[in-house]
């Protein structure tokens, strides 16, 4: 079957399977959590962009990650929704993979490149009247807290998708493993070729974080006894890959069944090469630095004002694009916002090392920002738990306790990629703040630099490679990272509100030039390096053609 309508650039005509367990291609599509799908969606659609020999592999989640809705006292509540979708195309092939003994039976929907301008998709799904119920909720919720499920779901995007492009007549030249959740691939190819040496020669991968909840772990004979390993005998995925205690870390696997991992900014390619040194066996760790796709993410009006080098229809137009923004927040908790008031965004996943409470960890101080009526401060937060991690729902639910108190401040839910691009654009800081050396690349200060919001950053991820001082962005600075973790936060809240108030407020009302050179600066200075065409082609030079 035929599933470009698009003839390849003759720079591209390798064939990748791009395996990921979300893809945020569209607000209509609801297959995604957070800033993986995110990167995903640009990968696609920069790969459309490009004219790629790319098809990407994906699972169709039926309720997705989460509705985020509220409860009667206004805090989170996680809703599952059943979705359909009819833009999808039936393609009329089935898999047979076995999880637990057990057969169960994969169906394939394609995404074609027209609905929403990006590579092909193949969507994988279990929920069918051919499966009995359990096989049946495989597919159901994306990330499953149950690990039986979760190593159920990666058994079906792993060897299910390598059978069903089988099934479609596709010959695959290259794997790309986007994180290790489709790790089974390379055990069934294992089957196909009959060594490991031949496997690494098509299989790629992309580790994206530091953290120990995106290098998942599990029981090797759990994992075997669930089909993790395509039905090979215990003895054989020993030797194969070197792994002989009882815990397997699927990154470690990752890390030994391809030729080439690439980690997601030059600190991070610092960090994973640091961090998996002593492990034997695996591939060169590269980097290619994230990026987000400019056709989607930035705002056509900011970029004719750019181009033609007019400030007052650039500083127009922010104002437009913060008046959208206001009436979601107006809408949502009852607070009207004013467009020349300087306002800060703090929006991503919930994550404990991303502190999304920093800001206020002085709350005496914090508020008294909010309740400066000379030079007034907005701040708004949106973004979404993993919904059965309690710390991160309470973090969420006590900024919206706090909130209550404070009009300049507010907390939305319905985080997904619609109203991201919505504050991307209505921002005019985009603050971010992980621990150092934690955050592997972070892309959603990509997307608001696009929109002319300065990126206010610990000097993580991506930030060291784009960022100068005053003149693109600002950098919360270093600090003593062998201190206690409490202690860290404190000398960073302070270093954060001390710029904020000695730097970033003067800027934006006394200096507006200033502040307007500023935007345009970090437009034009996150273009084209952070747009995901350079990405897509390095991954093209550098990885598959390798």
């Amino acid at each position: 079957m035929v599933l470009h309508d698009y003839e390849f650039d003759s720079k591209y005509t390798t064939s990748v399977a791009y395996f990921c367990m979300e893809f945020a291609i569209h607000q209509a599509l609801k297959i995604y959590s957070g800033g993986l799908g995110f990167l995903a969606g640009s990968h696609m659609r920069s790969a459309y962009d490009l004219r790629q020999n790319l098809v990407g592999v994906g699972i169709l989640w039926s309720y997705g990650y989460y509705d985020q809705t509220r409860y009667e006292d206004g805090s989170l509540k996680a809703e599952f929704i059943r979705k359909h979708y009819y833009f999808l195309e039936d393609l009329g092939v089935q898999a047979t993979v076995n999880i637990h003994d057990q057969d169960v039976h994969i169906k394939a929907f394609y995404l074609a490149p027209d609905i929403f301008s990006s590579a092909p998709l193949i969507l994988l799904t279990t929920d069918i009247p051919e499966n009995d119920f359990l096989a049946r909720t495989i597919t159901h919720k994306l990330y499953d807290a149950n690990e039986e499920t979760r190593i159920s779901q990666e058994v079906v995007l792993g060897v299910g998708g390598v059978k069903v492009l089988e099934a479609l007549k596709q010959k695959i030249d290259i794997y790309h493993m986007n994180e290790g959740h489709a790790l089974p691939l390379a055990y069934e190819l294992y089957d196909r070729f009959g060594d490991m040496e031949t496997v690494k020669k098509h299989v790629v991968f992309t580790t994206h974080t530091p953290e120990d909840a995106g290098n998942e772990q599990h029981n090797i004979h759990l994992l075997h006894k669930f089909g993790f390993f395509n039905g090979l005998d215990l003895e054989t995925v020993r030797s194969i890959t070197n792994v002989y205690g009882d815990s397997f870390n699927l990154t470690v696997g990752a890390l030994r069944a391809v030729k080439i991992t690439n980690a997601v900014s030059k600190f991070h390619g610092e960090v994973a090469n640091r961090m998996w040194k002593d492990c034997e066996g695996r591939s060169e760790i590269i980097y290619i630095t994230n990026a987000q796709n400019r056709r989607f993410w930035m705002d056509k009006g900011m970029l004719s004002a750019l181009d033609e080098h007019e400030d007052y229809a650039l500083i127009s137009r922010k104002k437009h694009l913060k008046r959208l923004l206001f009436a979601i927040v107006a809408d949502q908790t009852g607070k009207m916002f004013d467009p020349d008031v300087l306002t800060i965004v703090w929006a991503r996943r919930f994550a404990e090392y991303k502190r999304p409470g920093l800001i206020k960890k002085d709350l005496a101080r914090f508020k008294k920002l909010l309740e400066n009526t000379q030079r007034p401060v907005q701040v708004i937060w949106a973004g979404k738990p993993y919904p059965f991690d309690t710390n991160a729902v309470n973090a969420f639910n006590e900024l919206i306790h706090i909130s209550r108190s404070l009009k300049n401040m507010a907390v939305l839910i319905g985080y997904e990629l619609e109203l991201s691009r919505v504050l991307k654009k209505g921002s005019d800081v985009w603050l971010n703040t992980p621990r150092v050396s934690r955050e592997a690349s972070g892309t959603s200060g990509m997307t608001a630099s696009m929109n002319g919001s300065i990126h206010f950053s610990t000097d993580d991820g991506w930030h060291p490679e784009f960022a100068k001082k005053g003149c693109n962005s600002f950098t919360i600075p270093p600090i003593d990272h062998n201190k206690p973790v409490e202690e860290q936060d404190y000398e960073d809240n302070k270093n954060l509100m001390d710029i904020l108030e000695n730097a970033i407020i003067p800027m934006y009302y006394d200096k507006p030039e200033h502040w307007t050179q500023m935007m345009k600066t970090a437009m034009f200075d996150v273009i084209p390096y952070f747009d995901s065409g350079r990405m897509v082609n390095e991954y093209y030079t550098k990885m598959y053609d390798s």
